[in-house]
Order: C-alpha cells, then structure tokens, then sequence
C-alpha cells in the first residue's frame, strides 16, 4: 500500500481535521476499492456515493435550487475542486474515480508529498483518460520512493488530459520512455509553474516522453537523464515549450530537447547546462523547429552541435534567441547544421564565445543556413572560428567579428560550398584572427 510523506506536525496545512480525516473515510470508502481495478459501473456507483463533491465538467447546479431574495442578482461560485488530503490512496483513489467520471479538478494539498510505492501499469498512478486537472500549492510533491520498483510517475493515455498546476514531479524511474511523465499518441499534458525533476528513463525522455501534444509553460525540466536521447523532453509529437527552463538534464543525444519528426516551438525561458554525446541542448531531427527569444547556453556535447542541431531533413527558424557559452568536443559549438537537406534561418540573433576544439566555432554548416541582422562574437575553433562552411551560407546586415581560430579561418573558413556575404546591407567580417576569411569572395583576409 502506498503511504504518503508528510512534513513534521505542526506546519500549517501538512495535517488535515479530524473532521476532514472523517469525511474522506466516508466518500472514498466506497472508491478505494477501485484504485487499481474499476472504471466500469461499479465506478458509477462510487461516483454517487461520493455525491456532489468531485467537480466534473459536467456537473451543474440542481434543478428547482431556491435562492435567499437577499442573494439576488448574485452568481453563484461553483467550488474550484475536489480537496485531496495528504494521503497517497486519496490521490490514487480520486484519479481512477475522475476517470471513471469523465473527469475532474483536483486539489492536492499544501506542504505535501504524496509518495508513490505501487507499480500501477507501469505508473505510479493511474493513467489519465479524460481531463483532468491537478492543482498543487506550496511544496507539493509527487515523488516515487527511492526503495520502490522502477515506475514512472505519470501516463496520459489516448484520449486523456493531463494539466499540472504548482506541481513538482520526481523519482520517476522506467526502463521505457517517459521518466517523469509519458503522454501516448492522441494524449495531451499541460504543465503551467511546475517542476519536472530527477527523473530517468533507460531509453527516451528522461522528463517528458512526448507522442501526443505537450505544453510546457513557465515551468522548469531540470536534471533528468536519458539512455538514449531527450534527457529532458523527447518529443515525437507537437512540443510547445512558452517560458520554460529546459536546464541540465543529461542524454546520448538531444540532453535539453529532441523533437523527432513533428514540431518543436520554444519561446523564451532557457536551454541551458544539458550534456549529450551529440548535441547538449536542443536536436531538431527530422522536424521542425521555431525558436524565439530563447537563451541557449552552456550546454556541452563529446560529439558535435553543443547548443542546437539541425538534422535529418529538418528546418529551423531562430528568432531573438542567444547561442553563447556552448562547448563542442568535435564541430559546431553553437549551431550545426548538418549537410543535406537541412535548412536554418537565424534572425536578430546573438552567438557569443562559442566553442569546439575542431571546427565551426560558432556555425559549422553543412546544409543551408540563412543570417538576418545577427551577430558572431568571440567563437573558437581551430578552423572556422566563425564559420565553417560545406554547404551554402547567406549573411544579409552581419557582423562576424573577434572570432578566433587557432589554425585558420578566424571569422569564415569556406571548404566546398558557398558563402554570399551581401555586403551592400551592411554585413561585415572584421577584427578575426588569424585571418577574417579563407575561400569566401569579397572578403578581405
């Protein structure tokens, strides 16, 4: 049986009534037997012996309800939710009758850990298949115990949806996808202010395993771990990512972010401290990608791409975001763009003191890369410190400038492709050493 974690006594709201304990025993004493088993009509009937006390989308005031003439004019306020006390059975048993019940609001308590100890399908929960909401407050947690069965915290199956509010979520272990949370295909997750940490999966999305459609919103993915790739977010299906810290989360590939075949959209926050193999921040592979306003920083990478990665006929477009900081063991410490049909625009946009103890300091570009009033700073490589190019670069209203090489080609090194520098809007390649260019026409070396 599942036991909950509570704070020591005497901590405002770590410690319900006794009129509260009372109550839960009468309204769950007819669920708790469904937790891991019933949602057909047995459910119904614990959904009537709960009474009107879970809120449900569809629930409505009775009919033929009078009214004091004093409260005339007034609306009535409809209660935000179904209170949760800190008891992990509680949690287990108002998840599986929501669902039952074609969903619910939840509020779970305040200063609480509802500590999960029961493999359930491979959850600590029970999966989600309708909506519902979880509403958290101060310090509440959902967090699988360290002695228990690897399970991760959360499945959203097709057809549920699964929005955390104030949360934090953590422990999550499983030897699939989906350390912290995993949404099925035709599932949906929202977070809004909630944490998703220490969570690991052996293969994908050591956070978020994504197939269906996740919103991430102004909430942090922070130190998860991936065997494979995603230690933070493994996407397949539609990722929105509004406001977020995407930081220090550990993967093969893709440590922050890994979108596979559908569409990445990131707007502020940070992708920021990730490790990987290949690519330490975001890897867009096979998708596309739409970044804006986005800090993307200090991530490192034993292979190449440390800051992003564009591959496997994918497109991206940055817009306002900083690429800085970022360390490559190989190629591409802040942008890579590898050759074939892989596109990237970058507009209005800043790559600073990037590194790679190789090529491509900044860029290392092997498909199409497009530069809009953006700036290459203080980039490092052996060869490119700026630019490394076999593939075709356009820069319109540039500055590729202090950029260093430790061999050749401080600001741009051209080996096969084709750089067009558009000096008429203003790009400039200076103040690069050893040299501003190799192979690229109308610049000055």
């Amino acid at each position: 049986m599942n036991r909950p974690h509570r704070p020591p006594p005497g901590r405002p709201g770590t410690t319900p009534t006794r009129s509260r304990r009372r109550w839960w025993a009468v309204e769950l004493a007819g669920v708790t037997g469904l937790a891991l088993t019933t949602i057909g009509t047995p459910a119904a009937t614990a959904a009537n012996t709960a009474g009107h006390n879970l809120a449900t989308a569809n629930d409505r005031s009775p009919a033929g309800d009078h009214h004091d003439k004093n409260d005339k004019g007034k609306k009535e306020k409809k209660p935000p939710g179904t209170p949760v006390p800190c008891d992990t059975d509680a949690l287990i048993a108002a998840i599986t009758l929501a669902n039952a019940r074609g969903g619910a609001t939840l509020n779970l308590a305040t200063d609480c850990t509802y500590l999960l100890t029961t493999d359930i399908d491979g959850a600590g929960l029970p999966a989600i298949t309708t909506p519902i909401t979880l509403n958290g407050h101060t310090h509440t947690t959902i967090e699988r115990a360290a002695a228990a069965d690897p399970f991760r915290i959360l499945t959203v199956n097709t057809g549920g949806n699964l929005t955390l509010n104030k949360l934090k979520i953590t422990g999550g272990s499983t030897p699939d996808d989906g350390g912290g949370i995993l949404v099925d295909p035709g599932g949906t997750l929202t977070t809004n202010h909630s944490t998703i940490t220490r969570n690991f999966a052996l293969t994908s999305g050591g956070g978020i395993g994504n197939n269906g459609t996740s919103k991430v919103n102004h909430s942090t993915v922070s130190r998860n771990t991936a065997g494979d790739s995603g230690g933070g977010i493994h996407s397949l299906g539609l990722l929105n990512v509004r406001g977020s810290h995407i930081d220090a989360n550990i993967a093969n590939a893709g440590g922050g972010v890994f979108e596979s075949g559908n569409t990445v959209t990131i707007k502020g926050g940070s992708v920021s401290g990730n490790q990987a193999g290949t690519t330490g921040g975001l890897f867009v592979f096979g998708a596309n990608g739409v970044v804006t306003g986005t800090k993307i920083t200090g991530n490192t990478s034993s292979g190449s791409g440390a800051g992003v990665r564009v591959d496997n006929t994918a497109q991206l477009t940055m817009r306002h975001a900083t690429l800085s900081d970022n360390v490559s063991d190989i190629s591409g410490g802040g942008l890579f763009v590898a050759e074939g049909d892989n596109v990237a625009v970058v507009e209005d946009s800043l790559l600073k003191n990037n590194t790679t103890t190789f090529t491509g300091g900044g860029i290392l570009n092997g498909g199409e890369t497009v530069l809009r009033r953006t700036k290459l700073i203080g980039n490092q490589a052996d060869v490119g410190g700026g630019i490394q190019n076999f593939g075709t670069v356009s820069l319109f209203t540039t500055k590729v400038t202090e950029n260093i090489a430790i061999t050749t080609g401080g600001g741009i090194l051209n080996n096969a492709g084709t750089v067009n520098l558009n000096t008429a809007t203003g790009t400039l390649v200076i103040n690069n050493r050893p040299n501003n260019c190799i192979n690229v026409p109308g610049c000055a070396g």
